[in-house]
């Protein structure tokens, strides 16, 4: 009889430290879980360069912040519905004869596009400004001077670059600037994105580019489309250099391609 107390009394810590066991394996998933979580959103708030990464030909690429981070700050770098859409954007510092040969065949497939430009590009080019918006793009605010913006924490500050461009705009065009903000070389910082979002303005990143802005090195058409062929996928924002001859030659072609593939495209007001 006493044997079998002290049985039942050993196998009871044992099922009580099965219990304890169980219950401590639970509480440090939890803890793990939001140990993760805590550790995301604060690689989103310290990230400064926007980047990328491809995973499979035709999937939307990983950014280094979350759609759903940027999100908070009306930040997008993809559209995440799904559909076959793309959103064609252009960055240029500065004009050297590429832009005219875009817009025409932007116009040929009817394919509103968006030009983030800085100051030196209004002041020196305004007929190619006014021309785009004629012609139904969105020209966006890449910042007067193009700094990196990320070094910039005051609101005072932050919002001379936008504001000063906007005014130059307005100069040109005789209309308000769109409220779409791109960060020059893509850096920001979390205080960046709240700035931008009170002042109205949508940041918008890309989803799909590659190494098109050196003037003395232009990509081939095969290493162009090699790059941006397979790598477009539903909701792309990509961003070409409108500096490129290379994007200037092969854009028409390139159009064609991503129609025959069954993609659209949209202007990016219309991006969510």
């Amino acid at each position: 009889m006493l044997v079998k107390i002290v049985y039942c009394i050993i196998r009871g810590r044992y099922i009580l430290a099965a219990v304890f066991c169980c219950a401590a394996l639970f509480a440090a998933t939890l803890g793990s879980t939001s140990f993760f979580n805590a550790r995301s959103v604060a690689a989103g708030a310290s990230i400064t360069n926007w980047g990328l990464s491809f995973r499979q030909p035709g999937q939307v690429p990983q950014g280094n912040a979350s759609a759903e981070y940027l999100r908070q700050y009306d930040a997008y770098y993809v559209d995440t519905r799904g559909e076959k859409t793309i959103y064609l954007t252009f960055d240029a510092g500065f004009e050297n004869g590429c832009t005219p040969k875009i817009l025409d065949v932007l116009k040929k497939h009817d394919v509103k596009a968006a030009f983030f430009l800085v100051g030196n590009y209004l002041n020196r080019n305004p007929e190619l400004v006014r021309r785009m918006v004629e012609e139904g793009h969105i020209v966006g605010n890449h910042t007067y001077h193009h700094p990196d913006m990320s070094k910039i924490s005051g609101m005072d500050d932050f919002k001379k670059e936008l504001q000063s461009l906007e005014e130059l705009y307005e100069q040109i065009t005789g209309g308000k600037m769109p409220k779409f903000y791109r960060p020059p070389q893509g850096k920001f910082s979390e205080s960046n994105l709240k700035m931008a979002k009170e002042l109205g303005y949508k940041t918008v990143f890309w989803s799909l580019a590659y190494v098109d802005w050196y003037e003395d090195n232009q990509p081939s058409r095969e290493e162009a489309l090699g790059k941006l062929v397979p790598r477009i996928h539903p909701g792309a924002v990509v961003l070409l250099h409108s500096t490129s001859r290379t994007n200037a030659a092969i854009l028409d072609e390139l159009l064609t391609k991503w129609k025959s593939e069954g993609y659209r495209f949209e202007s990016i007001d219309k991006l969510a």
